[in-house]
């Protein structure tokens, strides 16, 4: 199994951009699909985006598309989440999640992954 470490929440002003990261260890991180939620105050933990073990991406959340960047580099054992022109509404704190890549379930779901890091606050201010 793996343990999973966000890192990079900050504030930022509305606009602006920030590189999330995820440190993977304890097991093979190329043996995980792995996936970016977020969870703002009072609100469901949701889906962002999620990133095959190969590197190809799944899919994104409809409103981060074209803004936020999912990537992962297997031999440092890190998934980031690269996010342009935020708006306050992206406010959250942000988990990284990871499942094996022979999970017959979806990818969307937070009950799709196993293994959570402890997130990572991202406040953008307007």
């Amino acid at each position: 199994q793996i343990q999973l470490v966000e890192s990079g929440g900050r504030l930022v002003q509305a606009g602006g951009s920030l590189r999330l990261s995820c440190a993977a260890s304890g097991g093979t991180f190329s043996d995980y699909t792995m996936a970016w939620f977020r969870q703002a105050p009072g609100k469901a933990r949701e889906f962002v985006g999620a990133i095959s073990w190969t590197g190809s991406i799944l899919e994104y959340k409809d409103s981060v598309k074209g803004r936020f960047t999912i990537s992962r580099d297997n031999a440092k054992n890190t998934v980031y989440l690269q996010m342009n022109s935020l708006k306050p509404e992206d406010t959250a704190v942000y988990y990284c999640a990871g499942t094996s890549k022979y999970s017959n379930k979806g990818y969307y779901e937070v009950n799709d992954y196993r293994y959570w890091g402890q997130g990572t606050q991202v406040t953008v201010s307007s």
